[in-house]
This record gives structure tokens, sequence and C-alpha cells, in this order.
């Protein structure tokens, strides 16, 4: 089977996925989420701490409020509340959060940053504010790439890849 690129996808810059264009826009984004978690965690080892990329939605929600459960995180941040799990567990072990009991609902309690979490996120607030700068630079060199995330978040919303894929193979 030979995967031909349509014309908007026909961009020379390199890569193994790049050459199947939009066939392959799953590892593409891997790539680039991977290029990107490198090298914030280089810039976290040059501020001489630990901190695993993915810590930043928990976090950041965290800080900025009253202690939450993990569904209410997983609503916030948009994700699973699988990944959600997995992200308090590391943050709990890396002694970052704290969990209080619900006392609304036995079965999960709600998470609050510990006091060593709310000095790291102190201590890595110029990292992100530089990353933000960076990333508004980034977005304007990119052509505005963020409106076309933001566009194929709302077109998977709508339809799934899928419900799609399984369209066109005649699954439905």
């Amino acid at each position: 089977m030979e995967l031909s690129m349509s014309e908007e996808w026909d961009v020379d810059v390199g890569g193994g996925s790049r050459a199947y264009g939009a066939a392959a826009i799953g590892g593409r984004l891997r790539r680039l989420s991977e290029r990107i978690d490198q090298d914030c965690a280089r810039l976290y080892a040059d501020h001489g701490v630990r901190f695993e990329q993915r810590w930043f939605g928990v976090m950041n929600e965290l800080a900025q409020g009253p202690a939450l459960s993990v569904s209410k995180l997983a609503i916030r941040l948009g994700i699973s509340q699988a990944s959600v799990s997995q992200t308090r567990k590391s943050l709990d072990e890396a002694g970052l959060v704290m969990v209080e009991v619900n006392p609304d609902d036995a079965r999960g309690g709600r998470l609050t940053l510990s006091v060593a979490g709310r000095q790291l996120y102190q201590d890595l607030a110029p990292v992100w504010v530089a990353l933000e700068a960076v990333s508004v630079e980034l977005n304007q060199e990119a052509e505005r790439a963020l409106v076309a995330l933001d566009l194929l978040d709302q077109a998977l919303n709508r339809t799934s890849l899928y419900d799609r894929v399984r369209r066109r193979l005649g699954g439905e």
C-alpha cells in the first residue's frame, strides 16, 4: 500500500513520519510533545529541580484555589481521570501534593499542594513566564499553530478519529 500526501501536507521539513502527511499526525504531535518536554526538562534541571512537564496542569489548578478532586481536575484540564490519577500519584511520591479527606465523598480525597509543592510552584514561576513568552513567539513564527490545534481539537470533539476511520472502512 502506498500513501500519498495531499498538497496541503507537502512540506519538505525532514523526518520519517512527515512523509505521510496527515496520515501520521498522531506521530508528529507526539514527537513535538516529546521535544517540548525534553527542552522543559533541561530548563528545570538548569534550575536544579526535578519537575515533570505533565505535572504543570494539575499544580497550576491547585495553586489557583481550593483543594480539588481528581474528577474535577480531569474536567478542568480536559483529560481523563486515569491521567490525573497517575499524575497525582507521581506528585504525591515527590511530596508535592497532599490528599484531604473529602467530606462529600469518602471514596476519594481532594488534592492540595503541599508546602513543598507551593514552594516549587513559586520557584518555577519565572521559568513558566519565560515559557509563556516563548510559546507566544513560537505560535507567531508557526503562523498561529494554536488556532490549527484548536480547530483539530474541535473537529475531533465533533467526531472522533475512531468514528471517522470506521465510517471510511464501512463500519458505520
